[in-house]
């Protein structure tokens, strides 16, 4: 004992052991004691979470719980079905049954990227802990004398570093071949996704990887390295797992692949603003959305639902938001307007992904169109300046109170501009007063629009005042979707704010006051001396 040998008491060593023992002892308890939480020390109530689930979920996933509820048929991705045990968010391997705290976890946080919302704030955990249990019994697959689901513990993930994207992308492109569904850039637009379906047949999209605030999984590095061991079952999303097990890649380039996926969305979850400020510059406004002007001007996140209010509607729509950007220079006002979308449409090589896709969505209110038509985006103003709060209807305006608007077409490329009094009443022509340029590449349109701030006094088009708050709206349509003028995504009213010249006496009052306050300071030291002679 190194202790008797240095003429130490061994009995202060034994002492600190005993303590050390005592602390590891009640950090068990405090641990145990945080596990046995009220949800999951309780006992498992079946019939209180058969009446929560029937009050709350039947509507989608069914009497029986197989994803036939009455608002199944106008849900894409479906309902899940609950019969056959198959799901997609999980942290066990491909095929195997879910946790319940796999369970508890969707329940509680939803499924982003679908219909399936949160109900956290909503139920209790001992209410989703009863809900748990009632799912698990529409399934022969749960009970049983089966062993407990085996949760796949993540290993640590590599620190990062200056090789780790391109090495993440070159596994997302050549190893794992991801882009063959996600695209070159992330976007949904791979050469397969046209043809993806589910297991149970339905047409699925492809995730867009750069936007990780829909990621039914969670967005996290994390979150995107145990999708990538586990798959997503029912999906066309494959478990990696086999790769890392039979050597094609390792464990280390699956987090470097994860790394790389996380790389393709923003740092942090984009804010939802009420104002978009056109920034003033001096000269030339840029040329088009391709402009390098634009890099580093600020963009502004509006987000877009589908129009379910006026038949025919949208409850599947592409397009979730849109990105704007805006310069003026005093005498123009140029708005960049960038937006997600698979195709430039009508594309043949996704006419198979029409055909399901509208076969699928019901038709309750009305005929989907035959064909793919083209894509559209429409920008919205008021018509007449607003009255206090008072704007008009979101939906195109009303006959009282109508919009003027820009109207852009994918095929053919134009853009129309004109009023309307509600959705589907656009009136407009070509206008000389108004510039544009489209773009598409990769799965992104980007579209620039460029219009003088003023008009001719007979136009009814919007006039553009440095200074003052312009309510602005949005409407896009996705015509490999079926999308047309009502079926499409909708924004509520925003606002865009034209900056205006800072005067000069922002930059010369802060120096009159530090020469002020330099003068006075120097005054209060020669008083102080002064007085101090003097005494």
């Amino acid at each position: 004992d190194g202790s008797r040998a240095h003429g130490r008491n061994p009995v202060g060593k034994v002492d600190m052991n005993r303590h050390i023992a005592l602390g590891l002892g009640s950090l068990t308890v405090v641990i145990v004691a945080l596990c046995l939480s009220p949800a999951s020390a309780r006992a498992q109530d079946v019939e209180n979470g058969q009446a929560i689930y029937e009050k709350w979920c039947t509507g989608c996933h069914g009497d029986q719980g197989d994803g036939n509820g009455e608002a199944a048929a106008y849900m894409l991705p479906r309902p899940r079905d609950f019969t056959g045990a198959v799901y997609q968010i999980r942290t066990t391997a491909s095929g195997e049954l879910p946790t319940d705290a796999d369970l508890r976890r969707v329940i509680g946080v939803g499924m982003p990227g679908t219909a399936m919302p949160g109900w956290e704030e909503k139920l209790s955990g001992g209410e989703i802990e009863d809900v748990v249990a009632y799912v698990k019994s529409f399934s022969r697959f749960f009970g049983g004398s089966a062993p407990a689901p085996q949760r796949i513990e993540a290993t640590t993930a590599p620190r990062v570093t200056d090789e780790g994207p391109a090495e993440g992308r070159r596994l997302f492109v050549d190893e794992l071949e991801c882009v063959r569904c996600h695209g070159d850039a992330g976007r949904g637009d791979g050469t397969s996704a046209a043809d993806l379906t589910d297991d149970w047949g339905f047409p699925i999209r492809a995730t867009d990887l750069t936007e990780n605030w829909n990621f039914n999984g969670g967005g996290s590095v994390e979150s995107i390295y145990m999708r990538l061991r586990t798959g997503l079952d029912g999906t066309p999303m494959p478990s990696q797992s086999d790769a890392v097990d039979a050597g094609v890649i390792t464990d280390v380039q699956l987090w470097l692949t994860a790394q790389y996926v996380r790389s393709l969305s923003p740092d942090k979850l984009p804010r939802v603003r009420d104002v978009i400020r056109a920034g003033l510059v001096t000269g030339d406004l840029p040329s088009g959305p391709a402009d390098v002007a634009w890099e580093g001007v600020e963009r502004f996140f509006v987000p877009l639902v589908g129009q379910i209010i006026k038949a025919p509607r949208a409850f599947s729509p592409t397009v979730d938001n849109v990105w704007v950007q805006a310069q003026h220079n005093g005498q123009e006002i140029a708005i960049r307007f960038s937006w997600h979308d698979p195709t430039d449409s009508p594309d043949a090589a996704w006419d198979v992904f029409f055909d399901r896709f509208t076969d699928a969505m019901t038709d309750v209110d009305g005929p989907h169109m035959p064909q793919q038509g083209p894509d559209i985006f429409s920008v919205m103003f008021p018509l007449q300046p607003s009255e206090g709060m008072e704007l008009p209807y979101f939906l195109g305006g009303d006959a009282r109170r109508p919009v003027y608007q820009f109207r852009w077409t994918s095929q053919p490329n134009a853009l129309e501009v004109g009023t309307a009094t509600g959705m589907g009443s656009f009136s407009g022509s070509a206008s000389s007063d108004v510039r544009y340029l489209a773009d598409f590449d990769a799965g992104e349109w980007s579209l620039q629009i460029t219009r003088s701030l003023t008009t001719s006094e007979d136009s009814p088009a919007t006039t553009f005042v440095p200074g003052e708050p312009i309510p602005i709206a949005f409407y896009v349509a996705d015509g490999t979707s079926g999308e047309d003028d009502m079926r499409g995504s909708v924004s509520a009213w925003y606002s865009i704010y034209l900056d205006v010249p800072m005067p000069a006496s922002v930059y010369i009052a802060p120096v009159i006051a530090t020469v002020l306050t330099a003068v006075l300071g120097l005054a209060l030291i020669w008083q102080t001396k002064k007085n101090e002679r003097n005494s």
